[in-house]
């Protein structure tokens, strides 16, 4: 595991315990609504098997069982401490919860109906190989559906920055209860790709139909692909 990683893995074992609560803080309680849009996106043509990366408290993975009852779900992550919170949460029948680097899948080519994940692909330190693995996994003609943050743009961009500079932060210390986590987490947003950058980064993995939903004033997206087939 490059260092990089190993300090993002440091950072979410370290939060969570009040990663769900921060999380309908910091999204004003749009957090759940939207893992809910990703979940139909992912269940939207037949299938049985999906895979939740960066599953964190499971909140994506349990949606797809709500979506599809009798489908094998796995809930994938490389933090511990999120999948210990995820295992005694309510609502994980027949959900299997497993550690996993999403740079290095230990899953077999063609194996998934759909992945889903969400704030996965501005924590990773190889974005192509990251969707690289999901395109192997994903079966011919299975979809990605992802829940994802984005830099901020347009006239009310600046104060969109200065806001989430303070205001997260500030709830991180408050209630977090550990400011440096939650100060990452407003740079990995402002530091990341461009929803144009991240849609070439998904077509040079080899997705099509790649489509993207702007949520709370740009600095979420919603994206689904699919692998042809």
């Amino acid at each position: 595991m490059r260092n990089e990683d190993s300090s993002v893995q440091a950072t979410f074992n370290g939060i969570a315990r009040r990663y769900d609560l921060m999380n309908r803080l910091m999204t004003l309680n749009s957090h759940a609504r939207w893992c809910k849009e990703v979940a139909r996106a992912a269940t939207a043509r037949p299938g049985h098997s999906y895979l939740d990366l960066a599953t964190g408290t499971g909140v994506i993975a349990r949606c797809i069982r709500a979506e599809r009852p009798s489908g094998a779900i796995i809930g994938a992550d490389f933090s511990e401490s999120m999948l210990d919170v995820a295992r005694q949460i309510e609502g994980n029948s027949g959900i299997e919860w497993q550690f996993a680097d999403a740079h290095e899948l230990p899953f077999e080519d063609n194996a998934f109906d759909a992945v889903t994940h969400g704030y996965l692909l501005r924590n990773v330190s190889d974005l192509d190989q990251v969707l690289n693995e999901q395109f192997r996994v994903l079966k011919p003609g299975g979809v990605v559906a992802a829940l994802e943050s984005s830099p901020p743009r347009g006239i009310l961009a600046p104060f969109i920055r200065t806001g989430m500079k303070i205001v997260i932060p500030t709830l991180g210390t408050l209630i977090g209860r550990d400011r440096p986590a939650y100060q990452y987490l407003v740079d990995s947003t402002l530091g990341f790709l461009t929803p144009q950058k991240l849609r070439l980064k998904f077509e040079e993995a080899g997705f099509q139909n790649i489509h993207v939903t702007s949520k709370f004033m740009g600095t979420n997206m919603i994206w689904t692909a699919r692998k042809p087939g």
